[in-house]
Order: structure tokens, then sequence, then C-alpha cells
């Protein structure tokens, strides 16, 4: 599943770790989108916790104008140097998914990449649905690892959890069902969703950097944060070892229509 359960704000203590080690999105997923007519060249998209523009700048490489919200600036200086290094050009705001204060009925999609989980849900698709012109479309994604028996995930987990149990979010299968309804009683309709795998390279110390990132880990203050690293360290090269490991994730998500 990879992250929740803590308070996202910690995210932008690791703003540059999420930015190096954090896979983005596979360009399968945006390919698949465009078969919902959604990332198409020329419509207006506003992209809602975008954290670094992961997903942002895969759309913006794509002619489609982007505003890429999120609650923290520091993610959000981070997306702006991504995105100026990536030469495409985003329109960022620091504002939540639930109250962006955007102009209603302004856009042709609003997405959301992993992140959902940190939303109140029923007023993100609500914001969702104002944000929207008629005939528009949303799209909730996630790429999240599989803990699967035997695994570098399902090692990193229990890791994890050994030094923060106030982390509940492991043992995930990339899926996340429970959220149509509330979509759903936004008054999105046709909602349809889907999923792939792929496997995502990992370096030791690029997995690292990537658990650093993740939430059960900068929730920990920094004495907790590098006694974790130097225990995830160890467990990789006593039984992980190697440069390779390549980690199993799923690419999930949904799409609604007004």
């Amino acid at each position: 599943m990879g992250d929740g359960g803590i308070d996202p704000t910690g995210f932008g203590t690791a703003a540059r770790d999420y930015a190096t080690h954090r896979a983005g999105f596979p360009s399968e997923l945006v390919q698949r989108l465009e078969s919902f007519g959604i990332g198409l060249p020329g419509q207006r998209l506003v992209d809602l916790g975008t954290g670094t523009g992961t997903l942002a700048r895969q759309f913006a490489a794509k002619g489609v104008s982007v505003t890429g919200v999120d609650p923290d600036e520091r993610m959000l200086v981070t997306a702006a140097e991504l995105a100026a290094a990536d030469g495409v050009e985003l329109d960022l705001r620091a504002v939540t998914a639930e109250a962006t204060g955007l102009p209603e009925a302004s856009f042709d999609v609003v997405t959301a990449g992993q992140c959902w989980h940190w939303f109140d849900g029923p007023a993100a698709a609500a914001e969702a649905m104002r944000l929207l012109k008629p005939r528009g479309s949303l799209a909730v994604c996630h790429f999240d690892w599989l803990p699967l028996p035997g695994n570098v995930v399902e090692a990193t987990e229990r890791l994890i959890v050994e030094h923060n149990p106030k982390w509940t979010m492991g043992g995930g299968y990339g899926m996340w069902p429970q959220w149509t309804p509330a979509i759903q009683a936004a008054g999105f309709g046709g909602i349809e969703s889907f999923s792939f795998d792929v496997l995502a390279p990992y370096t030791p110390d690029a997995w690292r950097g990537r658990i650093r990132a993740s939430a059960g880990i900068t929730a920990l203050d920094p004495t907790g944060r590098d006694a974790f690293d130097a225990a995830l360290a160890a467990l990789l090269a006593r039984d992980f070892a190697g440069d390779d490991l390549s980690v199993e994730h799923r690419v999930w998500a949904l799409v609604g229509r007004c």
C-alpha cells in the first residue's frame, strides 16, 4: 500500500528523497487514461495533492494545461524545480484538495495521484465536481508497492512497524474500491476502474531513499529516521544482497464522469 495512517505534512521534510527515489507513475498509466479522454492536448487539468508533480508533469508534457495544488509548499518548491528541469510549465497553488479556491466549472479533468487516502474523501469529491465542466472527468490513481511473501516490501513493512507502531497501513493489495461510494455520492457516474502490475527497479540505496520518503518514516523524529535507515541498510545487506531490487507494484485508477 505504501503510505497512510500518519500526518502527511511530514512529507515536506523528505521532499528531496521523494523526488529522487519515489518512482513516478509509469507512462502506461497516462496512455491508458487517454482512452478515457483524459490528458488530451489543450485540456485544462487540476491535479489534487500534486506533491512533487509526478503525475502533473507527465500531463503537462503532453500539452495539457496543468494546475497542481498541494498544502505543503516544500513539495511545491521541488515540483517547480522538477518541472523546470523537464521543460514543462505547472501552475502551482498551496491549497488543500477540499478547498482549492479555484473557479468552478473551469477544468476538463481533475486528477489525484497517490493521495486520495489523505483527503476528506466526500469533501474532495465535492470539490472535484465543483471544479469540473459538464462532462468533465475525475481520475483517482495509485501506484503502490505490493508486500508479497518473502519479498523486500514485506520485510520492509515489518521493520517500519517495529520502529513506528502507529503506522498501520501495510499489507495492502494496491486497489481502493472503498472510495467509490463517496465519489458516486458527489454526483459522478459511469464509474470505471482498471489496474496493472509493474516491476519498479531499485538499488539498495534507492530503496532506502524511497522508504525515507514514506509516511511511516517521515512521521519519526530525525533520530528515529536515522535509526530506521541504519536498520534497513543492515536488513538489505543481510537478506537482499545485490544491486537489483525489482519491486512489485500495482497501478490502479478509478475514473468517474460528471
